[in-house]
């Protein structure tokens, strides 16, 4: 695992409040909060302050400890995850309110925050061209969807009627159709697959399009290309951080 191959005090480039140990426990503590949902069919959020060791070992510091209580929490939420199947109903904080939500939303979050934990180890990251493109899906969903219900948020000022962005990943099969059309309209975002032309236009491999979208990775890194309004990509970045 990362921790034990990596400065756990290492500062985590991509969340630079964070170490890495403070990365590991924060997806550890999600992890555990999910069972606890999943496991328990809720039908509202339980606080992370009633769910057992959601905040990892005590001893900080511990690589070995931390390695087990991560590996302990894996399969704590895939067996609960299983067990419940899919359409099972349980509380969630955003679309469907079921097992199928947690179990594709962790999915992702282990997605970004494994490239999280890799960049600040200084480690390959390699993902799955469909789980790629399958995340970027769940990212523009949660957009829209925090747009629509969470009128605070900096989302919701992503408002540029008549502006599009274009996302075209070069290195997968058609068959996958790994491009997207975003339309900044006035009240939320509208997005769908395929190739069109828009304000701007952001291309690359996969993993690196939907790391570049999520903040993860900055635009000029090696392989992605911007053709069009950069400051357009910008923007959306400025406002789409939640996640």
């Amino acid at each position: 695992m990362v921790t034990s191959r990596a400065d756990l005090s290492a500062t985590v480039p991509t969340c630079p409040d964070w170490s890495l140990e403070d990365l590991v426990r924060h997806m550890g503590g999600a992890l555990r909060w999910v069972d606890a949902l999943v496991r328990s069919r809720a039908r509202e959020n339980i606080p992370p302050e009633r769910i057992p060791l959601h905040e990892g070992p005590e001893k900080r510091g511990d690589a070995a400890a931390l390695d087990q209580w991560l590996a302990q929490t894996g399969d704590l939420v895939v067996g609960a995850l299983r067990e419940a199947g899919p359409d099972t109903e349980v509380w969630a904080w955003a679309g469907v309110a079921n097992a199928g939500f947690w179990a594709r939303r962790m999915t992702h979050e282990i997605t970004v925050h494994r490239a999280d934990a890799t960049l600040a180890a200084g480690l390959p990251y390699e993902l799955a061209p469909d789980v790629a493109a399958d995340a970027l899906d769940e990212w523009l969903q949660l957009v829209e969807w925090v747009q629509r219900n969470m009128p605070k948020d900096p989302a919701r000022d992503l408002s540029r009627p008549g502006s599009s962005i274009h996302l075209h990943a070069t290195d997968t099969d058609p068959a996958l159709n790994a491009e997207w059309l975003v339309e900044l309209g006035e009240e939320a975002i509208v997005w769908r697959r395929g190739h069109e032309k828009a304000t701007v236009a952001l291309r690359g491999p996969v993993a690196s399009v939907l790391l570049a979208f999520y903040g993860r990775l900055p635009l000029d890194s090696p392989g992605l290309e911007i053709l069009g309004e950069r400051e357009l990509l910008e923007f959306w970045l400025d406002r789409a951080k939640f996640g």
